[in-house]
């Protein structure tokens, strides 16, 4: 779990998971190595403003993550970012649950 924003309206969370590949049998190999396994990721956003957050994964994350890496060549404003966040706000359903 990386942090990747913090202010007084929004914190972004990224949060990546290695899964080891499914071998032959069904079974998940624990022991082969990283570079054929899976690596799952996905961001939490949460509107400290609401109380409110979601998490993007899938399709959604991949959507966000190019936002981060066009960021990253073009560093926005602050205004810029809480407008991006801003935007996905309308998805927060969930109450803000300390984990």
């Amino acid at each position: 779990m990386n942090t990747l924003y913090d202010s007084e309206a929004f914190a972004v969370v990224h949060i990546q998971q290695d899964v080891p590949p499914m071998l032959p049998d069904g079974s998940h190999g624990m022991d082969a190595p990283l570079s054929h396994s899976l690596v799952r990721h996905g961001f939490e956003i949460v509107d400290k403003r609401s109380g409110r957050e979601v998490y993007l994964d899938g399709s959604w994350a991949e959507v966000f993550h190019a936002q981060i890496q066009e960021w990253q060549h073009n560093t926005p404003t602050q205004e810029e970012v809480e407008e991006t966040l801003d935007s996905y706000t309308g998805l927060a359903q969930h109450p803000v649950v300390i984990h």
